[in-house]
């Protein structure tokens, strides 16, 4: 619609502005010396939502982060869109590798670079502009409610009690994501499904207090040397992953159903380029494009022990830690996943540690048909906007409370990103390029528009 357009063309400056002041608080949910930041986030969130048109926006107490929600109710006849969102990012570490502060938004060759500029400031934020654009313009075509979490990073800990506890309120036809990402601007894509997630920590304790290299090395278990072996043991020579049990209720693709997902654009030689790598790296026989989006993943995320200072300190350590996270696919669940992981590391510990194994979050795998009043109103949206079909992908990444918000609330979701693979969330340099956010404001509003038409058919 014009009116959109120009309105977006009239107030683009201010739009971009008021995200680098959103970027510029670090809302770090992971860290409790980012509390008042956080907080202060979710303020300035209530406070964009009310310039945006809202009728009613409350900062909802959890026992952790506050949630944001906000409506703009114009009959209750029409459809309901529920827009889903995070304002709190990840830690910013390692620091030295940013070439710029963090939570000092720059704008260099068109990107914005900050933490949390795509994951998922940039992309939620372009949900409340988008609403002002409609509500400014007099053309809302349905209702909107707007819920912004504080601890998506986090695991969402205290989402699920909030969404129990407010069923009634938060009731909606489907519920509208977009922490998600497109192939490119030249190739747009929406992402049919999403992989599941089961996140481990383990700590492996040797002696009771740290050692001598020297005097005691060779004749006590070094914690690190053991848990790198017990790490080491979790993928056989074919990249596959050993905890008995694990692909039992993976569903094998058909072959034109993986034929279909190759045709997605995909240069292998820029991947590696882009990537500063030599070769791929995956589960045997299977494309890259299969092993990020419908096949289950291990990884080490992080893992320490011992002395890590600057020098040299000839310690045998006491103990020695790692994060391990496993992207899932449909069927597997996360909570017995994580049992099976718990029961095979400990089995696998040789005498002379003991290991503990504690499970964090998790969530599952989803899938949204491409056939669905949904997913055709996104499509259509896109196709409006960028004047070519989106091609259907299957997501890398895991959001948990998308399963969460249908089973809890009974409510679909569509997924509509506008990031890029390589816009670095969750790493330093994290980017939104600027043309991806105004794309984003610029589509929207179609959805409300196709999603509402295609609901009184």
């Amino acid at each position: 619609m014009q009116a959109w357009n120009d309105y977006l063309s009239q107030n683009k400056d201010r739009f971009l502005n008021e995200l680098l002041d959103l970027l510029r608080i670090p809302s770090v949910s992971a860290d409790s010396k980012y509390k008042n930041d956080v907080a202060r986030c979710a303020e300035a969130v209530k406070e964009n939502m009310l310039k945006a048109g809202c009728n009613t926006v409350e900062i909802c107490p959890t026992a952790g982060h506050p949630i944001v929600y906000g409506e703009k109710i114009i009959d209750a006849s029409l459809p309901t869109i529920l827009v889903y969102g995070h304002y709190d990012v990840q830690p910013a570490d390692p620091l030295e590798l940013w070439h710029s502060g963090p939570f000092e938004p720059v704008i260099k060759d068109g990107k914005i670079y900050a933490r949390g500029a795509c994951d998922d400031k940039g992309q939620m934020f372009m949900h409340i502009k988008a609403l002002e654009v409609m509500t400014k313009t007099n053309t809302q075509p349905c209702n909107v409610k707007i819920m912004i979490e504080g601890e998506e990073e986090v695991g969402s800990t205290n989402l699920g009690k909030f969404l129990e506890e407010n069923v009634a309120k938060l009731k909606a036809d489907i519920v509208l994501i977009s922490d998600t990402s497109m192939i490119s601007m030249e190739h747009p894509s929406i992402e049919s499904g999403l992989r599941g997630l089961a996140y481990m920590e383990v700590e492996v304790t040797g002696p009771n207090r740290d050692l001598h290299s020297g005097v005691y090395g060779g004749a006590v278990a070094n914690p690190i040397n053991i848990l790198a072996k017990m790490i080491a043991s979790l993928h056989d020579e074919n990249n596959r992953i050993t905890i008995p049990g694990f692909y039992d209720k993976v569903q094998e693709l058909s072959a034109a159903e993986r034929t279909e997902l190759n045709k997605a654009p995909f240069d292998l030689n820029e991947y590696k380029a882009e990537l500063g790598i030599k070769a791929e790296l995956g589960e045997k026989g299977y494309t890259t494009i299969e092993r990020t989006g419908i096949r289950p993943t291990l990884d080490v995320n992080g893992i320490w022990g011992g002395y890590i200072g600057e020098g040299a300190k000839t310690v045998l350590p006491s103990k020695a830690n790692a994060k391990i996270s496993m992207r899932l696919v449909p069927n597997q669940v996360s909570g017995e996943i994580s049992d099976l992981f718990k029961n095979h590391f400990e089995s696998i510990a040789p005498a002379g540690v003991t290991v503990k194994v504690t499970a964090h979050h998790g969530g599952e795998a989803v899938v949204t048909p491409t056939n669905s009043p949904a997913y055709q109103a996104a499509a259509k949206a896109i196709k409006t906007t960028f004047g070519k079909d989106p091609i259907p992908t299957r997501g890398g990444g895991s959001i948990p409370i998308v399963a969460l918000f249908e089973k809890v609330l009974g409510t679909k979701s569509v997924l509509l990103g506008f990031g890029l693979d390589n816009d670095n969330i969750h790493s330093p340099n994290e980017k939104y390029d600027v043309f991806n956010y105004y794309k984003g404001i610029e589509t929207i509003p179609y959805f409300h528009k196709y999603f509402t038409e295609s609901h009184g058919k």
